[in-house]
């Protein structure tokens, strides 16, 4: 019984997400939205912590690594102005939260995870939830997955100092790309799209996310 009663809670606090955290701060997509009422976050939130599944803020997943808060999530997930036959690349799938977001939404979902650990429970969690559209490699995230570019859309979910030229390079023409940009402590979010080669850059806010390590991101600390 007490089982039952936790499982109708999370239902309850995940339409109450929507309506208070994502639709009362103007997202509007219908995709999204219909995306979050469908995934159930504590799935891929660590049990200790599944009391916040629903929290307005970032949760962690170890490794220093977080979840995004939930608008956060959303608003990157509808700046990047899916259809459903877009091929994305996400960089960081970290808890493969974002990740079913987007297979949601769209026709195939590319997944770079640079712990092992996460990339594991990742596909662990997404496996359970019977999503079968998404791929997750280990990979230093900043040289993106070339095999399977060029994508329709990009997102990362760690901040960078810069765009990975790698990243432009396998974004397709009038392709998207969502990413943090900035310093460790504070970044832009921005989005980007690809005209003629080049990058048409709109800002979307100020936020904070962890750090995107490798080659064309930060060094490790």
């Amino acid at each position: 019984m007490s089982t039952e009663k936790k499982v109708n809670n999370f239902d309850f606090l995940r339409e109450k997400m929507v309506k208070e955290q994502l639709i009362a701060r103007g997202i509007k997509d219908k995709k999204t939205l219909f995306a979050f009422k469908e995934v159930p976050r504590e799935n891929f939130i660590p049990c200790e912590y599944h009391d916040s599944a629903y929290g307005d803020y970032p949760t962690p997943i170890g490794s220093g690594q977080t979840i995004s808060q939930p608008y956060i999530v959303a608003l990157m997930t509808e700046k990047l102005s899916l259809a459903k036959d877009d091929k994305v690349l996400e960089i960081g799938t970290g808890s493969g939260y974002q990740a079913a977001i987007l297979a949601k939404i769209c026709k195939e979902v590319y997944g770079v995870e640079r712990f092992a650990h996460l990339a594991k429970r990742a596909k662990e969690a997404l496996e359970n939830l019977g999503i079968d559209n998404v791929k997750i490699k280990i990979a230093d995230g900043t040289l993106g997955w070339d095999e399977y570019a060029p994508y329709d859309a990009i997102v990362v979910t760690a901040a960078a100092p810069e765009i990975p030229q790698p990243l432009v390079e396998q974004l397709k023409e009038s392709g998207r790309l969502v990413i943090p940009v900035g310093s460790m402590g504070s970044q832009s979010l921005i989005r980007a799209t690809k005209k003629e080669g080049e990058l048409d850059k709109e800002l979307i806010c100020g936020c904070v996310f962890v750090p995107l390590v490798g080659k064309f991101g930060w060094s490790e600390q």
